[in-house]
């Protein structure tokens, strides 16, 4: 018989996923904000929200986008606790892709209803940094003034 590891819970607003290529896990450490990451293994305990999230994922690629979603993610997002707090998605890709870069966003962003607030590639850029940080800091003004 299997032993039920308890899950981690985190208030963290940023929840991500990263493969052992870490290229997600670099981008989201150079937004300087706490972060809380999915497990990579099954082994380890899952990860439970307390708070509404923005999720950082990255895409695998796949035929014609097909298996895009870690599975690792769709296990999260399948817990309907940790979905309904999901406020945004942030995907990275690789644009070798092509027609299929940063479909894992595209694809939680729609299932989940909410949105896609920015793609960058790998491990991002300064800019794309940038981008993201000032964006996320005006993503939780707005909701904050709508409350």
């Amino acid at each position: 018989m299997s032993e039920v590891v308890p899950a981690e819970t985190t208030t963290a607003r940023i929840i991500y996923f990263s493969s052992t290529s870490n290229n997600t896990a670099r981008f989201v450490e150079k937004l300087g904000q706490p972060a809380s990451r999915i497990p990579l293994h099954a082994g380890k305990a899952r990860l439970k929200a307390q708070g509404e999230f923005v999720l950082v994922v990255p895409t695998y690629g796949g035929e014609e986008g097909k298996r895009s979603i870690p599975p690792q993610v769709v296990a999260f997002l399948n817990d309907p606790d940790n979905r309904a707090l999901l406020r945004g998605v942030i995907a990275g890709g690789n644009t070798n892709f092509g027609t299929t870069y940063c479909i894992a966003g595209d694809k939680i962003a729609a299932k989940c209803n909410v949105p896609l607030l920015y793609r960058f590639e790998l491990m991002g850029t300064a800019e794309d940094v940038s981008a993201v940080s000032k964006g996320l800091e005006a993503f939780w003004t707005a909701r904050s003034i709508k409350a």
